[in-house]
Formats: structure tokens, sequence, C-alpha cells
């Protein structure tokens, strides 16, 4: 047997689909000239597609994003609520070492699917790819004289896209336009995907570092509580239809 990874030069689109009919027709050329060659399927699995797999961690799929910031030490103890040395400590303990002994691969972050999860259904792409596009490692460290902090995401297998399936609904064909990445880029082909897999990484990195101030500071369960949706004064809502509950049966 033999796996043929598809190099795809699409850029303003990661539709499996519209791969899917490039390999086909690839596969189809070569049998011309190979007759007995047999495909066993279109699909190998070595694509990883939709499954948490090293390949996509190391190699990268769709778009690889380095996002990186400096706050003053002065915001991370005013706005954060915390310090630069206990980030810094947390994000080693939690995101570097807490993962390794978890055998994560790809998952060196606090909370990064949260983030991909949400940017992915309002702007219509695959929810189901969240689970390689969520691959991050977020890294801290001391800058300057060390007052400061550094904070970079590196996101390698971003997949996404602007044209194409749920881009083209009207509620998240309206919020790619209000990030001004709707459609495909004219005068730069590919340049809308790669601005909106920028903007998932810039909002990763600031929810690593919301997240991480939260735990550092001990404020992640009181704040829960205090913001907590079920608490909130919502109109019940009225139905005929009643489901019934399974019973409890003894094995």
């Amino acid at each position: 047997s033999m796996f043929m990874p598809i190099a795809s030069p699409v850029v303003a689109t990661k539709r499996m689909n519209m791969l899917s009919k490039g390999t086909e027709m690839s596969l189809k050329t070569v049998q011309q000239h190979f007759s007995d060659m047999e495909v066993l399927s279109l699909s190998g699995n070595f694509c990883s597609d939709k499954k948490p797999a090293a390949v996509n961690w190391i190699e990268g799929r769709g778009k690889s994003v380095v996002c990186e910031a400096v706050v003053p030490g002065h915001i991370v103890t005013s706005v954060l609520k915390t310090s630069v040395p206990a980030l810094i400590d947390v994000n080693i303990s939690k995101n570097m070492i807490g993962s390794a002994v978890a055998g994560s691969i790809g998952g060196f972050n606090a909370h990064a699917a949260n983030i991909v999860t949400a940017i992915f259904i309002a702007t219509g792409q695959d929810p189901a790819q969240v689970v390689s596009s969520s691959n991050c490692m977020t890294l801290m460290e001391p800058w300057g004289e060390g007052e400061d902090l550094y904070i970079s995401c590196t996101m390698p297998s971003i997949e996404i896209g602007t044209v194409g399936g749920g881009t083209q609904l009207p509620a998240q064909a309206a919020c790619l336009d209000m990030l001004g990445v709707k459609g495909p880029n004219e005068n730069c082909p590919g340049e809308n995907a790669n601005m909106l897999a920028r903007i998932v990484c810039g909002t990763v990195l600031a929810g690593e570092l919301s997240l991480m101030s939260a735990l550092a500071a001990g404020h992640l369960v009181r704040s829960h509580l205090r913001h907590n949706r079920s608490s909130t004064n919502t109109a019940p809502t009225t139905s005929n239809f009643h489901p019934s509950r399974p019973s409890c049966t003894s094995s």
C-alpha cells in the first residue's frame, strides 16, 4: 500500500469537498499511466482531517500563524490583577508540564478551542475542524528588564476559508463582512483567508491571557459564579412536547 499526500494550491478556501475533487482527478490521471494501480480509498487518513494527529501539529495544515504581544507590567498588575512572574509560573506548570504529563498533542494552551469554536461557528467554518485548528502552544516570558510580559501563541493548523460552504449563510457572511474578509480578495487571492486566520490567532492570544490571569489570581471560579448565565432572568418557554425520561434499571 502507498499513501499519497496531496498538496493543494487553494488559498481562499479550506473545503475538503474541493480537495477531494482535485485528488480524484489526480488519481485518474496517474491511473492512465499505471493501469494496474488500484485505488483503495480516496482518503487514507494521513490527512488526519477532524482527528487529533501529530502530523498536523508538526507539518501544519491550512494556515500556520504565530501571534505575539508585549504586555506592560503595570497593565498585568492593574487590569489582569496578577503579576508577570505569577503568569509565567502558571503557564509553565499548566500549559507546558501539565499538558506534557497528559500526553497532549498540540494542546499546550489553556483554552484555545473555546475561541476557535466561537469564531468558526460565527464565520461559517466547519466546526468539526476545530479538532486540529485549535492546536496551539502558548508561551510566556519576562520582557525587557523583566517587568513586562511577552506572550505568544503558535497555531500551525488553522483550517479556515472565506469562500464556499457556510460562509455564504446570511449571518455568517455578515460576520465576515464586519471583519473585512468576506469572500475572495480580488487584488490578492487568499489574503482574506490569511487575515481571518490571523484574527483567530490574535483572539486566541487574548483569551489565553485572560484565562491564565484569572487562574493566577484565583478568580476563575468566582467569575463563573458571578456571571453564571443560568441565573439570568429569562422568560420561561412553553411547549406541548413532554419527552419521557429514562427509568433507572438495575443491572
